[in-house]
């Protein structure tokens, strides 16, 4: 699908794929593991081609250790949140080199399939085609696309019932989404205090504190205010 917008530097964009058919994008939850250690492995202008051998080796790689030996990490953009779900994932990304959003996600997305089919034996492209990009236009869509990705994508998880469950009971299902390995919602939850993944950026000036993000997400959710996102899949 081709991306129609243009990404500027400073922008931030909603960034978002999903597998073949609709179809998962995992075998074993180790695989969606891996596509987060892409997040902030590949997030960089120089990496060595064998790096996660050498992590592997070194028994380094679940712990996002940056080798000294590596030099200094640069990063491609920024990562403000991110939702990996069974079959697709989201990112809000910003644009602070040029082309680096396009850099990183052939990055992030070839190398996650070539993980895939070399782990299984198997060929061919793991995603529907190129991602979808949507350029964020003002603050308020950027505090409706956070809840969009970090909260109303793992509640349709939630075990007790998915989005309808999570409606209600709203405090249980955000305990459990905040505790959903693959999302950074435990970052504004305040359940982490230093994640090397991201930079909360702007988002972190908007929701200052865990409880201005949680208010706002629960009107969002009991309000059915979440248009903002849903329509980036047409």
């Amino acid at each position: 699908m081709a991306r129609l917008e243009t990404i500027v530097e400073g922008a931030y964009v909603h960034v978002l794929n999903r597998g073949v058919k609709k179809t998962s994008i995992y075998r074993q939850k180790s695989d969606l593991w891996r596509l987060l250690f892409n997040l902030f492995y590949l997030n960089s202008k120089k990496i060595p081609d064998n790096w996660n051998r050498v992590l592997d080796r070194e028994d380094q790689l679940r712990n996002f250790v940056w080798p000294k030996e590596w030099g200094k990490k640069v990063p491609l953009v920024s990562v403000l949140a991110y939702t990996i779900m069974p079959n697709h994932f989201h990112l809000i990304l910003k644009e602070i080199n040029k082309g680096g959003i396009s850099q990183f996600m052939h990055k992030f997305s070839m190398g996650y399939s070539k993980f895939v089919n070399t782990k299984y034996k198997e060929t061919g492209s793991l995603f529907q085609g190129p991602f979808k990009s949507v350029v964020v236009k003002s603050d308020n869509q950027l505090r409706y696309l956070a809840t969009y990705v970090m909260v109303k994508n793992p509640f349709e998880l939630y075990p007790k019932g998915g989005m309808e469950g999570a409606m209600k009971n709203f405090d249980e299902a955000w305990r459990w989404a905040i505790d959903y390995p693959f999302c950074s919602l435990v970052d504004y939850a305040g359940g982490r205090d230093y994640s090397v993944v991201l930079d909360k950026d702007l988002l972190g000036e908007i929701f200052v504190k865990p409880k201005v993000f949680k208010d706002f997400a629960r009107d969002c959710i009991l309000g059915r205010k979440l248009g903002v996102g849903e329509q980036d899949w047409e």
